[in-house]
C-alpha cells in the first residue's frame, strides 16, 4: 500500500481526500525518473545511456528530478488515493499538492471532489412494482423460423431479368477519373440485391439485369466513406453479370425441422423456438422489475441532487461514450455529424439519464448501509472468477494484484450496489403493468403537494423540485 487517505466531507455533494505517500515511495519515484533522465544525458566518463541516477541528481538537482518523479507519478497516485478512499466520485477533482518534500519524508497532496449525495430513505420494503407478463405472439415465433428456413436456403439460377432480393453472380471493375482504384475489382462476385453489401446507390441500378448482360453503375462515395482516399468521389463501375439466382427456401415440414434442429417434428421445432424465446423475455423482464424496484425506491426516497452534479455527471457519461468509440476506432467528431447533434446538444440529451443514475446510485447506497450489506472477500473471488480465467490466473491472484492498488474497492462497491438491488427486488410486490402505469396517471392531492417541496433537481429547473 503507497498511499493512504482520510476523508472530510465539505458538504453533502463534496469531500476533501487528504492523501499521503510514504517517503520511501518518493524516493522510489525519485531514483526512477533519474534513470530515466540518465539514459538521455551524455556525461564525460559514462557510456551514453548508462549515466548513474546518483550522478543526474547531482548534475541536474534533486528538486528537478522530483519534479519529473511527481509529473510522472502522481496521476498514479491520484488513483489510488480515489480508489482507497471508498467514494463514489462525479466530475473532475481539484488537486492539490503540498511542498516537495526533503528527502526521507512523505509527500502530502489534497482532492477536493463532487460525490453522490446521501439519500434519506422513506418506505422501500412491500412496494407496488409493475411487472410485465411474458408473451410471444405466433407470428414472432414464424419469424424466427423464417430465419431458419433462410439459413438453409439454396441458391438457384432462374432464366429471368434480375428482381429484388435475387443474387448475382458477376465480375465488375471500378474506375474513379478513369484510373482503377483498390478494391475496385472483383471476379465472380455473388451479390444479393437489396442486401445494402456495396455502395448506396449500386444495387439498385442492377435490377433487371439478366445472365451475360453488361451493365455501366456510376455511384458517388459518401463523404464519410471508410476509404479516406474514395470519399466524396464519383466512380464508374463496369459489371459482367454471368448468373441470376433465386432463393430457394426449405419446405416448412417434418424434413425441415430434422435438418435445422435436433428435434424430429416442425412442432417440436417451434415449441423450442418459443421456450428459448420465452426464458430471453422472462430475463428481459427481471431485469426490468428490478429497475422498476430501485424506481419505486427513489420516488420514496429524498436527496439534494445540484444542477452542477447533474451535468457532471452527464460530462462523465459522454467522455465514456467517447473512449468507448476511440476503442472501435471511431473518431467522436465523426459520430456526433452522423448523429446531427452538437456535443452541447448530446450533453443536454444525457442529463435526465444522468440524473436517473445519480439517484439509483444514492438510493441503492443507503439501503446498502440500512440492511448492512457487506461483501465477502468469497464473494470478490466469485466475481473474479471469469477474469482470472481469462487471464490464464487463480482469482486469488488477481484479487491480490487489484487490492495492492485498491481496486477492490471498486469491483466490492458494485456488488454492494447489486446486492442493495436484490433487496429491493426481493421485497417488491409485483403487480400488473397496465394497473402501474393506470396509477401513475391517477392524481392525489399528495402528488400536487409534493410537486411544491422535496430536494430533487430535475433538468429545466433553477430552484431544486420534488420527489418523494
Amino acid at each position: 500500500m503507497s498511499v493512504t487517505t482520510s476523508v472530510t466531507e465539505i458538504s453533502p455533494e463534496r469531500v476533501r481526500l487528504d492523501a499521503e505517500v510514504p517517503g520511501d515511495e518518493v524516493e522510489s519515484r525519485l531514483q526512477r525518473a533519474a534513470t530515466a533522465l540518465g539514459r538521455e544525458m551524455r556525461v564525460p566518463g559514462f557510456r551514453q545511456g548508462k549515466v548513474p541516477a546518483a550522478m543526474v541528481i547531482q548534475r541536474v538537482g534533486r528538486e528537478a528530478v522530483l519534479e519529473q518523479a511527481l509529473r510522472d507519478s502522481l496521476p498514479e497516485w491520484y488513483e489510488e488515493a480515489i480508489l482507497r478512499s471508498g467514494v463514489s466520485t462525479v466530475g473532475d477533482p481539484k488537486l492539490s499538492v503540498d511542498d516537495l518534500p526533503s528527502a526521507g519524508q512523505s509527500l502530502s497532496f489534497s482532492i477536493e471532489v463532487a460525490v453522490t449525495p446521501t439519500a434519506k430513505l422513506g418506505k422501500y420494503e412491500g412496494l407496488e412494482v409493475g411487472r410485465r407478463e411474458p408473451e410471444i405472439p405466433a407470428d414472432v415465433i414464424d419469424h424466427e423460423i423464417q430465419h431458419l428456413r433462410e439459413a438453409l436456403a439454396k441458391l438457384e439460377s432462374v432464366d429471368r431479368k434480375a428482381q429484388e432480393g435475387d443474387f448475382l453472380v458477376m465480375d465488375f471493375l471500378g474506375k474513379v477519373d478513369g484510373e482503377p482504384f483498390e478494391g475496385g475489382e472483383a471476379r465472380d462476385f455473388l451479390l444479393e440485391l437489396g442486401g445494402g453489401q456495396l455502395v448506396e446507390g449500386f444495387e439498385e441500378q442492377l435490377v433487371g439485369a439478366g445472365a451475360s448482360e453488361s451493365r455501366s453503375v456510376e455511384v458517388d462515395f459518401p463523404d464519410d466513406y471508410r476509404a479516406e482516399d474514395l470519399r466524396g468521389k464519383h466512380a464508374t463501375f463496369e459489371i459482367d453479370v454471368k448468373d441470376v439466382k433465386e432463393r430457394e427456401l426449405p419446405e416448412l415440414d417434418d424434413d425441415f425441422a430434422a435438418e435445422a434442429s435436433e428435434f424430429d417434428t416442425l412442432d417440436e421445432l417451434r415449441a423450442d423456438v418459443e421456450s428459448k424465446m420465452r426464458a430471453a423475455q422472462e430475463r428481459s423482464i427481471e431485469d426490468e422489475f428490478r429497475g422498476a424496484a430501485v424506481d419505486a425506491a427513489v420516488e420514496q426516497a429524498s436527496m439534494s441532487l445540484s444542477k452542477e452534479l447533474v451535468e457532471a455527471r452527464a460530462q462523465e457519461m459522454w467522455e465514456r461514450t467517447e473512449r468507448a468509440l476511440a476503442r472501435q476506432g471511431i473518431d467522436p467528431e465523426t459520430y456526433l455529424k452522423a448523429s446531427g447533434k452538437t456535443r452541447e446538444q448530446i450533453l443536454e440529451d444525457a442529463r435526465e439519464d444522468a440524473e436517473r443514475t445519480l439517484a439509483r446510485e444514492s438510493v441503492l447506497e443507503a439501503v446498502a448501509e440500512a440492511e448492512s450489506i457487506e461483501v465477502s472477500d468469497q464473494e470478490l473471488l466469485d466475481a473474479l472468477e471469469e477474469a482470472a480465467r481469462t487471464e490464464g490466473a487463480e482469482p486469488s491472484e488477481v484479487l491480490e494484484r487489484l487490492r495492492s492498488s485498491g481496486r477492490d474497492l471498486a469491483i466490492r462497491r458494485d456488488l454492494q450496489l447489486r446486492r442493495a438491488v436484490d433487496v429491493l427486488a426481493a421485497a417488491a410486490k409485483p403487480i400488473p403493468l397496465e394497473t402501474a402505469k393506470a396509477r401513475e396517471q391517477i392524481w392525489t392531492p399528495e402528488k400536487e403537494a409534493d410537486q411544491g417541496s422535496g430536494q430533487l433537481w430535475t433538468p429545466g429547473s433553477d430552484e431544486p423540485t420534488a420527489t418523494s
